[in-house]
Formats: C-alpha cells, sequence, structure tokens
C-alpha cells in the first residue's frame, strides 16, 4: 500500500517568473510531521501554495493527495483542497458568523448536504481540538489559540491526509504556540501528515521532527535550524 501523501521529483518553483526554489525533491508519507524553514522570502509560502494549487508547477513531477500537480486544472483545484487541510497564520474566520457557521460554511462548500450529517461533524472536529463547548461563541469572543484551533478543526472537516500549515504561531504567543504545535504533532500521530512552515525555532527544540530548510534557492533536509 502506498503510503506518500506528497511527493516532488525535479521541481522548480516560481513566483511571477521568478525562480524561487529549483530542483525540489521531497517525500512526505502518511502521519509524518515535518517542519519547513527558512528565512522570509526563502520560498516557503510559495512551495505550499504548489501544493494547494495556488501556483501552478512547470516542471518536473508532483503529487499530492493522489493528484497529479503537472496535469492539474483549475476546474481540479477544490476536489485536491477536499484532500487537503490548510492552516493559515491569520485565522482566516468570518467575523460575522459563529463557530457552527463558520465549520458549515466550508462543510457545505465542499459537498456535505446531510443537515444532521453536518452537525455531528461539527462537534467531532471541536472534540478533536478540544473547543465542543465554542460551538456557538463568535470569532471575536475566542482568544487566539481558541481562533487557531477552530482553524485547525476547520482544516479537519474532510478527514484530509495532510495539513499544510502556513506559519500557524505567527500570531500566538509562547506558551500558546506550544498548546498548537502539540495539537498539529497529535493529529499527525493520528495519520494525517503535517508540513508546518514557521519561523519558531523554540518550537522545533520542544516538538523535534524531521526540518526541511529552503536555503539559497533549494530545498535541503537539515539536521537542525542553524
Amino acid at each position: 500500500m502506498n503510503t506518500t501523501v506528497i511527493r516532488l521529483d525535479k521541481v522548480d518553483i516560481y513566483q511571477q517568473r521568478h525562480l524561487i526554489l529549483s530542483n525540489v525533491s521531497i517525500k512526505i508519507d502518511k502521519g509524518e510531521f515535518v517542519y519547513l524553514i527558512g528565512q522570509t522570502g526563502s520560498g516557503k509560502s510559495s512551495l505550499l501554495k504548489v501544493l494547494y494549487g495556488d501556483l501552478k508547477m512547470t516542471n518536473g513531477q508532483g503529487i499530492i493527495a493522489g493528484f497529479d500537480l503537472t496535469q492539474l486544472q483549475e476546474s481540479q483545484v477544490p476536489f485536491l483542497r477536499r484532500k487537503l487541510g490548510i492552516v493559515f497564520q491569520d485565522f482566516q474566520l468570518l467575523t460575522d458568523r459563529n463557530v457552527k457557521e463558520n465549520l458549515e460554511f466550508v462543510m457545505k462548500a465542499t459537498g456535505w448536504e446531510d443537515k444532521h450529517a453536518i452537525e455531528q461533524r461539527c462537534v467531532e472536529v471541536l472534540d478533536k481540538v478540544g473547543l465542543r463547548n465554542k460551538l456557538y461563541k463568535m470569532p471575536y469572543e475566542l482568544s487566539g489559540g481558541e481562533q487557531q484551533r477552530i482553524v485547525i478543526a476547520r482544516a479537519l472537516i474532510n478527514n484530509p491526509e495532510i495539513i499544510l500549515a502556513d506559519e500557524p504561531t505567527g500570531n500566538l504567543d509562547p506558551a500558546t504556540s506550544e498548546e498548537i504545535t502539540a495539537l498539529l504533532k497529535n493529529i499527525s500521530q493520528n495519520g494525517t501528515a503535517v508540513l508546518m512552515a514557521t519561523h519558531d525555532y523554540h518550537m522545533i527544540q520542544c516538538f523535534p521532527a524531521r526540518i526541511l530548510k529552503c536555503d539559497n534557492g533549494q530545498l535541503i533536509e537539515a539536521q537542525d535550524f542553524a
């Protein structure tokens, strides 16, 4: 059984015709937790954008969650994203809706129709992030850490094969950052791969894992974050 959820072979990554990373080859398996590090502008976000279909892959070979990135059509991107969970630094919650309505919005947009199934899944994903009692809270009533947990719950809705997390602790204090990283590590141990872009090297010390580093236009396996 193939357990690889991401495989890139000799891929060049461009941002508006500017080569950001060249000859990228990586493999991430089911349940792996992997850090993606590098200086601002080194290509971390661009790499993630290629993986979730926001930037086109122009050469090499790339597979994520069973989708061939070299052949990916715009009409297929929503179907790819149902297999992914995406977590951003700035939460991107709908501020005029409560937690349940935020989750329901994503579920209906990705094909959920049965009202009972929707309600049941809302409770299940909130249970996983320890916020079942926040179902009817508005985003402004939640702390930053709670909002990010809601974002992670949202990312889990469709049982993704991998979570792509772009600086998920960037707006959080150190203690809350540890809670969020621990939660993502736990999710990976339950079978969902996690690729987490971060500047927070304290988290890498607290929760050691494999490290990929964007450095001088290359993506390399790093033994540490130096």
